[in-house]
């Protein structure tokens, strides 16, 4: 597959199976995984003795707290290009650090509800891949109700 093909944003075939995917210039680090933010926020939490607060329903308002926050820097902007090209290197990271936020808060959630949280993703884009085949809906956004 050429580097055209795969940057154009179009799916294309997956070359070990016959799902499309969506090719990105972005690529995540490879580490930290899930398991090593949950041991983090795990060895972090008892560290400080927190583990009695971090009853799910605290956890959930914190990270609707944190959710708010990343909001917020977005919240005048208007319509948000891809990139974010429009803000600051020091948006840039604070849009980094919430998501950080949320991302802690929501492995933490996972981990204090007994969710297998990477298990569940894979669970909910198989769930999705039914509601919203990839023929059907091609570049619309209508809700699944619509397909059905």
């Amino acid at each position: 597959m050429t580097e055209e093909r795969k940057n154009s944003g179009e799916p294309f075939e997956n070359e070990r199976s016959t799902e499309k995917i969506v090719s990105s210039e972005n690529m995540f680090s490879e580490k930290p995984t899930l398991e090593d933010i949950r041991s983090l926020q795990e060895e972090f939490s008892a560290e400080r003795n927190w583990n009695q607060y971090h009853t799910p329903r605290n956890i959930l308002l914190a990270l609707v707290g944190e959710v708010g926050e990343l909001s917020e820097i977005f919240q005048w902007k208007g319509e948000v290009k891809v990139g974010l090209p429009e803000f600051t290197e020091e948006e840039k990271k604070h849009v980094g650090q919430e998501m950080s936020d949320v991302l802690i808060y929501l492995v933490r959630l996972a981990d204090r509800c007994k969710i297998d949280l990477p298990a569940a993703v894979l669970q909910k884009f198989e769930q999705n891949r039914h509601k919203y085949p990839a023929k059907k809906v091609y570049g619309k956004s209508d809700k699944y109700t619509a397909y059905e």
